[in-house]
């Protein structure tokens, strides 16, 4: 079975444990790579969601207030 990497638990520790907050997070962010940047995601080994997922644990990616409701 593969790891999830990284863990979804520590992913929704940036909004405060809570996962559904960080799904909207997540989703929208990767529908901005998919749009913004979609030579870069076809030439890498990741996904979108993948690639995302990677800049919130860095925190480079935080929710807006609209995301959070």
């Amino acid at each position: 079975m593969a790891m999830i990497e990284p863990p979804i638990d520590e992913l929704a520790g940036k909004f405060g444990g809570n996962k559904y907050k960080l799904s909207c997070v997540l989703s929208k962010r990767a529908k901005e790579l998919e749009k913004r940047i979609p030579a870069e995601i076809e030439k890498s080994d990741k996904k979108a969601i993948s690639l995302a997922a990677d800049e919130i644990m860095r925190g480079e990616v935080i929710s807006s207030d609209s995301d959070q409701e």
